[in-house]
């Protein structure tokens, strides 16, 4: 029977004779085709009433990273053990005593429809294959199976049923209307549409392997993002961030891997790097967009290969950090004129993220005024001081380039340098004084577009005059004492010219 059995199934055979000492080990199975590996903690039920083809398909499995295998020999069984655990995929004879592969195909599609099935079968019959795959059958594999086919198929099933739990609870999170974990975003005080959907797709992806990229302009709150990203994940290890900005090749290399004793002048001691510090954690690399194309190929390698190599150090190490990183660069741009790689850029993308700018989102600028007045008071150990109507009004005709972190320094540096129990505006209105001209304009606040045609008339003085005194008003929300400043005008003036008007 076992010579039989070996003729039968030639290749498995032969891996199974040949199988590395540590079945669990990694090896290139999990690495080649550059997806992440599915979740091999979800078992895979081997369903055959051949014990010996059991046993050679689950060490080939096993040798290919996937350990967590469990053989049934009896058909009548499959119910018990689904019913008992959770199963992440099962691959399933076709032909067996008792209770028949198609028989239990059905009742698997109707009871456990988010569990993918796999048909084997020794018979090369169309119609049966066919047949299977109406019945929701994901694959179907004629004996003799290669161990490589074997493997890529159980591999891509899991994949498939991974990107599909993923899709589902994004679904299920974006469109609940509640979040599940709003103390996580206690920091990213908003309470615009736009930052509800990100805070509800953290959620969703948060948990899955694959690399975060976070754009947005300085002070939108990239790394507030990535933190929370770190708490929803479950990960054991450490939050651990590095600022790529101004990094060269060899200290890029030398922070994330760290080195061996003596790979260059000064290393008079060994050193694991930021990647041995997160650890089954979070590695964040902050301005990735800065980062050297050397660099970028030796990041590419960590998030494809999940390996890296310490300087001086031709022996590969395994990383099991999760990667996010962030950038205030435009990456679509960057790639495009080969300052950053196109591979690296497609591999970063599977999750994107893009933080709104304050300008964007208007609406949170009285949020956060109050949560920073109430954060500098504490911090100082002072009663939370109230701020007059005008100052939201105020801070609304400004583009905040620097987007919340600039709010909350204008804040910090108005409470200390006003004691009292009402807020002063003298602060706030001398800092946009200073730095107005050089903020961007607020999108759809422009001025009217100059006329360049030839032959098209400009306006009169008197009806310019009339254009900026309307557009400030307008800005202001009315307020003539705002208003007048922007013009650079007292408000008894700007008062008068209204009158006039």
């Amino acid at each position: 029977m076992v010579n039989s059995f070996m003729s039968q199934w030639p290749v498995l055979a032969n891996s199974c004779q040949s199988l590395p000492a540590r079945c669990g080990e990694p090896t290139l199975w999990q690495w080649e085709s550059g997806c992440s590996m599915p979740d091999v903690n979800m078992p895979v039920l081997l369903v055959d009433d051949d014990e010996l083809i059991l046993n050679c398909m689950s060490h080939a499995l096993q040798a290919a990273g996937l350990t967590n295998v469990i053989t049934c020999d009896d058909s009548r069984e499959v119910e018990r053990i689904l019913s008992a655990q959770p199963v992440g995929l099962i691959l399933l004879d076709l032909m067996m005593p008792h209770v028949s592969g198609r028989g239990i195909l059905a009742r698997v599609t109707a009871e456990y429809p988010e569990i993918p099935v796999i048909m084997v079968t020794g018979t090369a019959d169309l119609d049966a294959a066919v047949t299977c795959m109406k019945l929701g059958a994901k694959d179907y594999l004629i004996k003799p199976v290669e161990s490589l086919r074997l493997v890529t198929t159980v591999r891509q099933a899991l994949e498939y049923r991974s990107i599909h739990a993923e899709y589902a609870a994004f679904r299920e999170n974006v469109f609940s209307g509640c979040l599940k974990n709003p103390e996580i975003f206690a920091g990213l005080v908003s309470g615009h549409p736009d930052m509800l959907k990100l805070f509800h797709y953290v959620e969703a992806i948060a948990a899955t392997p694959w690399p975060v990229l976070i754009t947005g302009e300085t002070g939108t709150g990239k790394e507030l993002i990535a933190q929370a990203i770190h708490r929803l994940s479950g990960c054991s290890g450490k939050f651990v961030t590095v600022n790529a900005a101004g990094l060269d090749d060899l200290f890029f290399s030398d922070t994330l891997f760290g080195h061996s004793q003596g790979a260059y002048t000064g290393a008079d001691r060994s050193r694991n790097g930021m990647l041995e510090a997160a650890a089954n954690g979070t590695l964040f690399l902050d301005e990735i967009g800065d980062l050297a194309i050397a660099s970028q190929v030796k990041l590419l390698r960590v998030l494809q290969d999940h390996s890296y190599y310490p300087v001086g150090m031709d022996t590969p190490r395994r990383s099991s950090a999760r990667i996010v990183v962030a950038t205030h660069r435009d990456l679509n741009n960057t790639q495009r004129d080969g300052s950053f790689r196109r591979d690296l850029y497609y591999r970063l993308m599977t999750h994107h993220l893009r933080l709104p700018p304050l300008r964007e989102r208007t609406g949170d600028v009285r949020l956060l005024l109050a949560h920073f007045l109430a954060k500098a008071a504490a911090a100082l150990g002072r009663p939370t001081p109230a701020f007059p109507p005008e100052l939201a009004t105020l801070l609304l005709t400004y583009a905040f380039p620097g987007n919340v972190r600039e709010l909350e320094a204008m804040v910090a540096d108005a409470v200390s340098r006003h004691p009292g129990r009402v807020l002063s505006m003298a602060s706030f209105k001398n800092y946009l004084l200073k730095h107005r001209a050089a903020a961007t304009p607020e999108p759809g606040a422009a001025w009217p577009a100059p006329q360049t045609r030839s032959g098209a008339t400009l306006p009169t003085l008197k009806e310019a005059r009339e254009q900026l005194v309307e557009e400030a008003m307008k800005r202001a929300g009315g307020n003539q004492t705002i208003a007048a400043g922007m013009l650079g005008l007292t408000r008894t003036a700007l008062n008068k010219r209204l009158r006039k008007g």
